[in-house]
């Protein structure tokens, strides 16, 4: 991660745990807040790489062979304009009732679209067709994008696991980077398994859906443990992997969310631009983890507040500037990627729609779209200081340029003093106020000058500039 000099970081933090009134309303009249970036160009932290970027969809989705389709021309150019070769994640809580078969299913699709999953959703089991994963791998060829293939290891018999890991193994073949058994197994315990379940169950059963895919599928590959938040799976399944010498294991995996849960008491946006120490911590923990079992790490199903989003926080202008810092510190930090998690019309998905009415850019695809330049960057080690540790950046040199990414999550303008004159390009991720839900947009422009090194940022903005 950037290193980081913030002074006066715990009234900072105090004064945006609440959103208070003040918060709300942009301060021009004062003079800006005054940074220094000062970049370390022989420090590299981590390379980003060129899939870095990722969304996250139910595997329900796969119900309606339509949805993820080459047909579906304009949900393709929206993955193609946030990357040209991302990763595709399919999972999330309905994973645990999709249900593989080789009959097509008579009538109509159960849904068209298929937004996060809560804990008020009705579950029921949702076909999974041959011509579900043709057509998704259609789509991923048009797109560019690759894929990682949740299995139903919660509640499937083990034939029909097996079963549909060949069919997509032999549909999908280039375009499938890894098999995921079972979603969130960190949380089955009183749900999918008796009170006493632990990570060593989980193992114990992992290792039986292993060895039966590979008997059927011998080049299958597998990312995991997608584990929620204890990281002790993460920790523990590294370190079972290790001891086992399996080499088809090629991922280590994990979620995260900001906040939560949507609906409970403080979700507000103030406390999604804080600080989070738990994400400190728990990527220092799994990447920790990764290096020692010599596999990259991903996060592959996240995003600002669990429980399908807080309305009024997780599709505004601060959760596109909460994406832009996090999926950078996620980099920093030496991750392979983020897949954030949506679809639907929930309140945090980047794209929002279906078939019949189309579909949109939501405030966090735009949080996405300005760090798109830093892949395949290598991200430098910097020092920021600022009165204000809501104010952030990042630098990265990518072609012989320097990047800089500067974030502003406070009310007032941010001149920030960098070592670059002139900008070979320039985008401003903005909008009319922070909890803005329309009129969020990313305006690029192709160069600029900066007088005396200063770049300036708005009232919750972000300007990313290459010199």
């Amino acid at each position: 991660m950037n290193r980081r000099i913030f002074l006066g970081r715990a009234a900072a933090a105090a004064a945006a745990s609440c959103l208070a009134p003040d918060f709300l309303l942009a301060n021009h009249s004062q003079p800006p807040l005054q940074a220094t970036l000062t970049i370390d160009r022989s420090v590299t932290l981590a390379t980003v790489p060129a899939d870095f970027i990722g969304l996250s969809y139910e595997s329900a989705q796969l119900a309606d062979p339509a949805f993820f389709a080459a047909s579906n021309t304009a949900l393709i150019a929206l993955f193609h304009e946030l990357s040209h070769e991302g990763v595709l994640r399919l999972g999330g809580g309905t994973s645990a009732f999709t249900r593989f078969t080789t009959h097509p299913p008579s009538g109509l699709p159960p849904f068209h679209a298929v937004g996060p999953d809560t804990s008020t959703n009705v579950k029921t089991d949702t076909p999974v067709t041959p011509a579900s994963l043709r057509n998704l791998r259609a789509f991923l060829d048009a797109a560019g994008w690759r894929c990682l293939y949740g299995l139903n290891l919660a509640r499937d018999p083990m034939g029909r696991i097996v079963d549909e890991a060949a069919y997509a193994q032999r549909i999908l073949g280039p375009r499938l980077i890894a098999f995921q058994l079972g979603n969130e197994p960190d949380a089955w315990r009183n749900r999918y398994r008796p009170a006493a379940w632990s990570y060593a169950d989980y193992w114990k059963e992992w290792c039986a859906a292993h060895a039966a895919i590979v008997k059927e599928v011998p080049r299958a590959r597998f990312a995991g443990p997608d584990a929620s938040n204890q990281m002790a799976y993460v920790t523990g399944f590294a370190e079972d992997i290790k001891k086992s010498g399996l080499r088809d294991v090629i991922l280590l995996t994990s979620h995260y969310y900001a906040i939560g849960p949507a609906g409970g008491k403080g979700m507000t946006i103030g406390k999604l631009l804080s600080l989070d120490p738990k994400l400190d911590s728990g990527l220092k923990i799994a990447m920790a983890a990764a290096r020692s079992d010599g596999i990259p790490y991903r996060m592959t199903e996240g995003n600002s507040c669990w429980n399908g989003g807080q309305p009024g926080v997780s599709d505004t202008l601060a959760s596109a500037l909460w994406v832009a810092d996090v999926m950078l510190n996620f980099a920093s930090m030496g991750c392979c990627g983020v897949n954030l998690h949506g679809g639907g019309f929930g309140y945090y998905t980047p794209i929002a729609g279906n078939l019949e009415d189309g579909f949109v850019r939501r405030p966090e695809f735009f949080g996405m779209e300005i760090t798109k330049p830093f892949a395949g960057a290598a991200i430098n080690q910097s020092i920021l200081t600022c009165s204000s540790d809501m104010v952030r950046a990042y630098a990265g040199r990518k072609d012989g340029a320097q990047l800089i990414l500067a974030i502003n999550k406070t009310p007032q303008p941010v001149a920030m003093y960098t070592p670059l004159r002139r900008a070979r390009f320039l985008w401003t991720l903005s909008g009319p106020a922070i909890d803005a839900k329309r009129e969020v947009s990313l305006a690029k422009r192709r160069a600029a000058a900066l007088r005396d090194g200063v770049l300036h940022a708005a009232p919750w903005s972000a300007v990313l500039c290459a010199g």
